[in-house]
């Protein structure tokens, strides 16, 4: 039996939801609207598992601020009515048949990242539901992204319109442009145009600034900011070897039995 695994960024879909609600306080309503989303989520993808993954509301900014300690400073806290709402929603969508993967120490995109690889190169369909691009550099012939909300799929030619670079370069491109939302600075001076000009002659940043063609206009920015650069595609990276603890039986989708007379 083909297995096809739905993985669900699950605040990057609650989220969303919540901030088009007319009312942030009727947290009842995000509750039905993301169910139904969810619903209609998959009768699309038809999964024979799922699983929905979150960020711990606890967690700090994990190993990445280690590494850059301005990653993700300025973020917005998580609504207080959203936060509290969590337990219910997850209770929700465990009564839809979607079991719930919380971080613990890790960030929940690097959850994401080990799991659908982990699948992904066994052969087996996984489909993450995200709007975020950076799941991208993870595409394969058999993991793929769905943009729930702009009802596209973020796959190769999106990323070559998008960036102008190859899914598994994005972690080089972002360590040369930075990423502004995350306070991921890049190397300064090296935009998108640049950063594709670069990422189109050479692989990826190493072999650029190891190279005697790269262009001297960059060189003297490459010289400077390399160690910088190395750590922004550090951060830009997903893990993709995390301990997970349970294995795909214990996410198998079963449909909720109705109660319906």
């Amino acid at each position: 039996m083909s297995i096809h695994l739905v993985i669900i960024d699950a605040l990057n879909l609650i989220r969303r939801v919540h901030s088009a609600q007319p009312d942030p306080n009727d947290i009842a309503r995000t509750i039905e609207t993301t169910s139904r989303t969810l619903h209609r989520i998959i009768g699309e993808a038809q999964p024979t598992h799922i699983i929905a993954v979150f960020d711990h509301h606890l967690q700090d900014r994990g190993w990445r601020a280690q590494i850059l300690p301005d990653y993700k400073a300025n973020r917005k806290p998580m609504p207080e009515p959203l936060l509290h709402g969590l337990d219910a929603i997850q209770q929700a969508w465990w009564e839809l048949g979607i079991d719930s993967l919380l971080s613990d120490g890790d960030e929940a995109d690097d959850l994401v990242a080990t799991l659908a690889v982990k699948v992904a190169s066994h052969g087996e369909t996984v489909t993450i539901i995200s709007t975020d691009k950076g799941y991208c550099q993870l595409l394969s012939p058999t993991l793929q992204i769905r943009d729930y909300f702009q009802h596209r799929w973020l796959d190769e030619p999106f990323i070559a319109k998008e960036f102008g670079v190859k899914p598994a370069q994005l972690a080089d491109y972002w360590g040369l442009t930075g990423i502004s939302s995350s306070q991921v600075p890049g190397i300064a001076g090296i935009g998108p145009k640049a950063a594709k000009d670069i990422l189109t002659q050479f692989s990826d940043i190493e072999t650029a600034y190891a190279s005697d063609e790269l262009a001297p206009k960059y060189r003297k920015k490459f010289d400077q900011h390399i160690e910088m650069a190395r750590k922004c595609r550090q951060v830009a990276a997903l893990k993709t070897d995390i301990e997970l603890g349970f294995n795909l039986q214990d996410i198998r989708y079963t449909p909720p039995v109705s109660t319906k007379a």
